[in-house]
């Protein structure tokens, strides 16, 4: 959950049609535009965290496709049958994007929030373990999956998510990100998985 700053003013981004197949220089030209749109509250969830809010990129329609289409862009010649985001700020993205892509959407979400039968997932936190569970009809056996979420820190959340997506048999043909905190270095945690992220931050 995400809280306002009033001291802080997001500036919008121009109203436009976004186009459909970015070239590599309008995604570089467009970086600026989508990174200045990502607000820092300070504090939060705890005192010494710097939070990246993506809200005000949100509510913004003319950045919300923009982005979405920047991480979509990546995988239109790869074949995706279906993208798969974990709660609960991986659906806005996974959703966005597998709907890019006309692919279908796979949500991963914490113990006893599915309704039909599970496989599930411990990984470690900095202190205890967490768990993540998917449908065990979710996805099947070869198929592609793009897996989406709204951000890289360690890594463990993706590590899951795809060991998830792999022991029901199908194939990460990719992950990607919105924003990654490149200085926490979850990309290592991620091994040979194809990465994409779209925003880039080195320091808190």
């Amino acid at each position: 959950m995400t809280i306002a700053n009033p001291q802080t003013v997001v500036p919008a981004v121009e109203s436009e049609r976004v186009p459909v197949g970015l070239t590599d220089e309008d995604h570089t030209a467009m970086i600026p535009r989508l990174r200045a749109l990502i607000r820092d509250v300070h504090d939060f969830p705890k005192p010494g965290i710097v939070y990246k809010d993506i809200t005000p990129l949100l509510r913004d329609p003319a950045a919300l496709s923009l982005a979405m289409e920047c991480l979509a862009q990546p995988f239109r010649g790869t074949h995706v049958d279906a993208v798969a985001g974990a709660e609960s700020r991986g659906f806005i993205t996974a959703m966005a994007v597998a709907a890019k892509l006309s692919a279908g959407f796979v949500p991963i979400r914490k113990p006893g929030r599915l309704p039909f039968e599970t496989k599930s997932e411990q990984y470690e936190l900095e202190y205890g373990t967490d768990c993540l569970e998917i449908h065990v009809d979710a996805v099947q056996p070869g198929e592609h999956v793009l897996l989406v979420d709204d951000l890289l820190a360690t890594g463990g959340t993706m590590v899951s998510c795809c060991k998830l997506v792999e022991s029901l048999g199908a194939k990460v043909v990719g992950v990607a990100f919105l924003l990654e905190l490149t200085f926490l270095g979850g990309r290592k945690r991620l091994g040979d998985y194809p990465i994409h992220s779209i925003l880039k931050f080195d320091k808190p």
